[in-house]
């Protein structure tokens, strides 16, 4: 199926919860079309990250934006090996410890910081000829014009297991964790997380990566080469 996709240009926005396979459905994705891949969680990660470093109330907005403004990111987008540096210090560990995780929403749900960092996921998407980006607004705000737009979720059980697994954290804490950021991240004034109005659920709860690669292939082939 990867061999029958081969479009010019081609963008597939992927949307969803935290748990629900964005990041490896994503990755294996950009891979299969030869593409990118860009994961903007992982920018406003990198983002809270420097925030922490400096130091900042977490409530104050106008600090926020102006470390956001000040930091200079440095984004790999081979899905093979992505990787993150914010002012020249990798963080790709540090991003995803307790205390980013912790802080993220504050940070993301800042106006200024979504408007400086959607400017910079376009410019990027723009950029390349094939490109694969997950996050939680993709399909709605950053790229509403993109080829194949889904949404992945899966239950709260399933992608508390998933998460645990990765971090060797408590199920029953990391299920808490997730439904709390999902409230957050979705009762936000700006850019909340949501299924895009004509972006294509998809449950994962109950099927491994491998069959959720080869149908969205098949989907962005119906779409890419019609």
């Amino acid at each position: 199926m990867a061999e029958e996709v081969q479009p010019e240009k081609c963008v597939v926005a992927v949307d969803g919860p935290s748990g629900s396979g964005k990041s490896t459905v994503s990755r294996r994705l950009a891979a299969a079309i030869d593409g990118v891949y860009l994961d903007t969680g992982a920018m406003y990660r990198a983002v809270t990250w420097a925030v922490l470093q400096a130091g900042a109330d977490l409530s104050d907005p106008e600090a926020i934006a102006k470390i956001a403004l000040e930091t200079e990111l440095s984004i790999g987008t081979d899905p093979s090996a992505p990787h993150f540096a914010a002012n020249g210090v990798p963080v790709d560990g540090p991003i995803r410890g307790p205390e980013v995780t912790a802080a993220v929403s504050a940070v993301a749900a800042v106006p200024a910081v979504r408007r400086q960092l959607v400017a910079l996921q376009r410019a990027i998407i723009a950029g390349q000829p094939r490109i694969v980006v997950e996050g939680r607004d993709i399909a709605s705000v950053v790229a509403p014009d993109a080829d194949l737009k889904v949404y992945l979720t899966a239950s709260a059980a399933a992608r508390a297991a998933r998460r645990s697994a990765e971090d060797a954290t408590d199920v029953a804490a990391t299920e808490a964790s997730l439904v709390r950021r999902d409230k957050l991240d979705s009762s936000r004034a700006a850019d909340p997380l949501r299924q895009a109005s004509d972006a294509l659920e998809v449950d994962t709860t109950g099927l491994g990566i491998d069959e959720v690669v080869a149908y969205l292939l098949k989907l962005l082939d119906s779409r890419v080469n019609k």
